[in-house]
């Protein structure tokens, strides 16, 4: 008797992993630090206003700007509830200046961080990647962006092309292009030798998909980090060439000009022109700092699970000193 067992036929084809995305647990960490869900919130809200800046300040029947339309006969109003925040020396609303200042000062921001990183990222890639001469030339040019502080960087490039809204940006954004190439460099440094970077090689890929497709994607958090740090500084430093008269020009509503026309007002009582301006910078410049701080928390592998604020971070840190005062007192015995 012959016995015939069936063997039962497998799937040898398996299914495709899927590659799980990493933004629900960065999220949940981030999520975690009040301070950066503060910054997150208020960044929310300066982009409402920025978008409905002319809804709340429309232009008049003759088409003038809502932010300015000037009353002389109103000209330095304290706060009221006809104007909020006031009116400024030439009887404009500083409510809807501000609100339309919102626009100039999110605009900059994100060119400035745009310019330095399409010129940093593929100058630092070049440098780290191929390093010997390539990096000693790229390393040298942003020494010598190095060499002079970025706010006098900046008003040297403003000084020769111009005050205006594209020479301010362009002025700034140049002075940031050392901070993300030095940055790149010392990912792709770190990365390049990795073994899935050596196994693309062994498959027979350029050096351009190398780069592009393995080595920069696993650069881009401390990038996002860093480049939400670049947002609050070029602004500042865009506010601050304002201040001083080589950036943009009235009537132009940019909260750093703002301050400036408002601070020969401030021995005079008339201390609402430049307080509510100087108000919105600061939590602009704290919010993104914050949501700087928080992803960095987030995105940082040895800070998984544990969190940066609230009961559970300083319950860990009582058990870590608790431990090494047990430690301690176990080396006595």
């Amino acid at each position: 008797m012959n016995d015939q067992t069936t063997i039962p036929e497998t799937n040898t084809q398996s299914k495709p992993l899927k590659k799980r995305s990493r933004f629900p647990e960065i999220w949940k960490r981030f999520k975690k630090n009040p301070l950066a869900m503060i910054g997150l919130v208020i960044i929310i809200l300066m982009f409402l206003l920025a978008l409905s800046a002319d809804l709340l300040a429309p232009p008049d029947a003759i088409g003038i700007p809502g932010f300015n339309q000037q009353d002389w006969s109103r000209a330095r109003e304290l706060p009221s509830r006809e104007h909020i925040f006031g009116t400024d020396h030439l009887g404009r609303d500083i409510f809807a200046r501000i609100a339309h200042g919102s626009r100039v000062s999110l605009q900059v921001g994100f060119v400035i961080v745009g310019i330095g990183m399409a010129f940093g990222i593929p100058l630092g890639a070049l440098a780290g990647y191929y390093a010997g001469l390539t990096d000693n030339i790229i390393m040298r040019f942003t020494d010598i962006l190095l060499a002079m502080p970025n706010i006098l960087l900046a008003i040297a490039i403003a000084a020769v092309l111009g005050p205006g809204l594209r020479n301010v940006m362009i002025a700034v954004g140049v002075g940031a292009i050392p901070g993300y190439a030095r940055l790149i460099k010392a990912q792709v440094l770190t990365v390049k030798d990795n073994e899935f970077v050596e196994a693309a090689r062994s498959c027979g890929a350029s050096n351009f998909r190398l780069i592009t497709r393995h080595i920069l994607p696993n650069c881009t958090a401390p990038v996002i980090v860093d480049a939400t740090m670049g947002l609050a500084g070029g602004i500042l430093s865009a506010a601050g060439l304002s201040f001083i008269g080589i950036g943009l020009q009235p009537p132009i509503p940019e909260w750093g000009a703002m301050l400036a026309d408002g601070r020969q007002w401030i021995l005079a009582g008339y201390w609402h022109i430049t307080l509510f301006p100087g108000l919105f910078i600061a939590m602009l410049i704290f919010s993104l700092n914050m949501i700087g701080d928080g992803l960095r928390d987030a995105f940082d592998p040895r800070l998984r699970g544990a969190g940066l604020s609230g009961r559970k971070f300083r319950r860990l840190q009582m058990a870590k000193i608790n431990a090494e005062k047990e430690n301690r007192e176990g080396g006595q015995v």
